[in-house]
């Protein structure tokens, strides 16, 4: 009998985060020779950091040995709060407290972890369109050339002529990476392309930054209203907006406004505009913008590039010109894009970015603010305090670097059991509204190749040569192309929503930057891999429960990872093997006879998955829930060539195999 269990109703009830007035019901479960004579739950509000004690009342017997102790708590108030149990037993004070799975055990300090409560504005809302889709992240001058030479260029842009060259990763003369080469994707070139991205269930596009600048990444922005003259024009800009929307795809953009550019109009260190930059006088309309510690040479910078001259977001000009009414987030929402995903969110204040979500809603009420966070967004501190988020003034969501890690720790020899727990945990602490719209990823701009990552071999510090010339062997690729789909099959069923890093869906190989920034190989694709991100593309669609169904634990263990999806209309039991050798999954009853998704091998009530691959199957939601085990259920293993000395059909149980290992 457990004492308590954050997860499960019959403990506390609703379970999850909740919406700011709702009452919350606590019950825990004690043996009887605790000789408990009280019991209470404290309750701390991290924001103010106060502590209230709430009586708990003795609510009966369970069977003849455990006694239960209830209370309700009704939380007014938007913010974090942590929460524990305490007793007072005939052997003192003790204490019920967090541990693993949503179990509580009993503590002698109440030093030890607390369990997290997330409370959230009770008008939270996030916009409707992107449950249920699919995400493609594109790199503009790296997925597609519409063939149409561009004017006002800027001469010392190298425009790279061959598509398939290697982008450039050598030093300038002054041992500087500069990235200033280019293959001239372009804007058109991307509305040239919506058909595919159709094809492949994409709903929104997220934009790396389209902003006239002076790299390829534009990261570095020069003038935040002006398309940078190699992609296009605002013209072409408002046209593929257009055109995409008539497809259901809708645009975001990257909103980087914690630094800009030195060589920017509104720093113009560099002199190339006319305009009256910080660097050139103090009596400059930007000069408040930056943060001069002696002026003009020595400014705070982004991470310590002084190329990156940060900015002091809560400058009233600043504030103005980015989130005015006649601001820079608001023209280009009037000019076509969905919402903005913003750069390093944690670098920016909260007020910014409660500042830029009233100009993003007043707009366009359905427009999405998506956020950089790399960690739990739900309790991120940074620069000395806890961030709010995701309490319903800032984000409607977040960059998910947290289910990154689980899935692919999974494939890396990570137990399915905890890797789900790492997931389950983002699930317990998310709003919502906002676990709904999670952009949810395995690779980004930011990161090396998630194809490379699985099957090549590690960094380990080697630098930009070895990187330039190393690429997956035959064995590695196939070995990859598999752990792909392992993957890709958790992405698209987990909640929120899945991202594409463009080229991830044909198999695009590369380390760190430059090299996880390779232009799209048209007409060189992995045609398998890519059907097989079409193939989960129609499985998504054609299931309610994945655009804001329940996520349940399905008897994860070992080398297997097994969840359900489920709402009142279906339920998909999910199933992935990352062990090397075929194993045979019994699933419940109710899910004999169901409807099987991409190559799934259902015989009876045995699901046969053969090594790095997933299962899935759907049914209607039954009128009674699905049983799920207390216990591990029975799994049989088919060694597939996992060892030699073993006959190639023998049947072991998980154990045996482990020793084998």
């Amino acid at each position: 009998m457990r004492y308590f269990n954050s997860r499960e109703t019959d403990y506390r009830n609703p379970v999850g985060a909740i919406a700011c007035g709702t009452s919350v019901h606590f019950r825990i479960v004690l043996p009887r020779d605790l000789k408990c004579s009280g019991a209470f739950l404290s309750l701390k509000d991290d924001m103010g950091g106060d502590t209230n004690i709430y009586g708990m009342f003795w609510a009966g017997m369970v069977g003849d040995d455990h006694e239960q102790w209830e209370c309700d708590v009704n939380v007014n108030r938007i913010g974090l709060y942590w929460y524990h149990f305490g007793l007072e037993t005939c052997h003192g004070r003790r204490y019920i407290m967090k541990g693993g799975f949503g179990e509580g055990y009993l503590g002698m300090s109440e030093c030890e972890p607390r369990y997290q409560l997330t409370c959230y504005d009770a008008d939270f809302k996030t916009p409707d369109w992107l449950p249920g889709g699919i995400m493609y992240q594109i790199f503009p001058d790296r997925f597609y050339f519409s063939g149409e030479k561009k004017e006002g260029i800027y001469p010392d842009k190298k425009i790279q002529e061959d598509w398939n060259n290697i982008p450039d990763w050598r030093p300038n003369g002054f041992g500087m990476i500069t990235n200033s080469d280019f293959f001239q994707g372009d804007l058109k070139g991307i509305q040239m392309k919506l058909p595919y991205l159709q094809e492949l269930g994409v709903t929104c596009i997220y934009l790396n930054p389209i902003f006239e600048a002076y790299s390829n990444h534009r990261y570095d922005t020069g003038d935040y209203e002006k398309i940078d003259p190699i992609l296009g024009t605002e013209a072409d800009f408002k046209e593929l907006c257009a055109e995409a929307k008539k497809l259901g795809i809708r645009i975001i953009n990257d909103g980087v406004f914690s630094h800009t550019g030195s060589d920017s109009k509104y720093f113009n260190r560099e002199g190339r505009y006319q305009s009256n930059g910080a660097y050139n006088s103090t009596s400059s309309p930007y000069y408040t913008w930056y943060k001069f510690i002696q002026w003009p040479n020595i400014y705070n910078s982004w991470w310590g590039f002084n190329t990156l001259p940060e900015v002091e977001e809560l400058s009233n000009s600043f504030n103005e010109y980015i989130n005015g009414e006649n601001g820079i987030v608001r023209k280009w929402i009037k000019n076509g894009n969905s919402g903005w995903r913003l750069d390093v969110a944690d670098e920016l204040p909260d007020e910014f970015i409660e500042h830029i979500r009233e100009a993003i809603k007043a707009e366009d009420p359905e427009a999405l603010l998506l956020g950089e966070v790399w960690e739990d967004a739900s309790n991120k501190e940074s620069y000395g305090s806890r961030r709010r988020f995701l309490y319903g003034k800032e984000l409607d969501s977040v960059m998910n670097y947290p289910f990154r890690d689980a899935i692919l720790g999974f494939l890396d020899c990570g137990d399915g059991k905890y890797m789900l727990e790492m997931i389950m945990t983002i699930v317990e602490n998310y709003p919502r509204p906002v676990l709904r719209s999670l952009m949810n990823h395995l690779g980004t701009h930011d990161t090396e190749r998630v194809i490379t990552l699985l099957a090549g071999e590690r960094l380990y510090g080697r630098g930009r040569e070895w990187q330039a010339s190393t690429m997956l062997s035959p064995e590695q690729r196939e070995y990859g192309l598999r752990r792909m789909r392992l993957a890709s099959g958790i992405l698209y069923t987990l909640p929120g929503v899945p991202c594409i890093y463009y080229g991830d869906e044909v198999g695009v190989e590369g380390y760190k930057d430059p090299f996880n920034r390779r232009t799209f190989p048209w007409g060189h694709e992995d045609k398998d891999l890519l059907q097989w991100y079409k193939d989960l593309g129609k499985m998504r669609h054609s299931c309610s429960c994945l655009v804001d169904g329940d996520l349940i634990d399905y008897n994860s263990e070992g080398r297997t990872m097994a969840y359900l999806r489920a709402d009142e209309n279906d339920m998909l039991l999910c199933v992935f093997n990352a062990a090397d050798y075929t194993i045979t999954f019994r699933v419940p009853d109710e899910f004999i006879g169901g409807e099987t998704f991409m190559n799934t091998n259902l015989d009876g009530n045995e699901l046969v998955i053969p090594r790095d691959s997933c299962a899935f199957v759907k049914i209607k939601t039954p009128e009674k829930p699905v049983i799920i085990p207390e216990e591990d259920q029975e799994k049989t293993e088919k060694v597939e060539s996992y060892t030699d000395h073993m006959p190639e059909d023998v049947e072991i149980f998980p154990d045996e195999v482990a020793s084998a290992d």
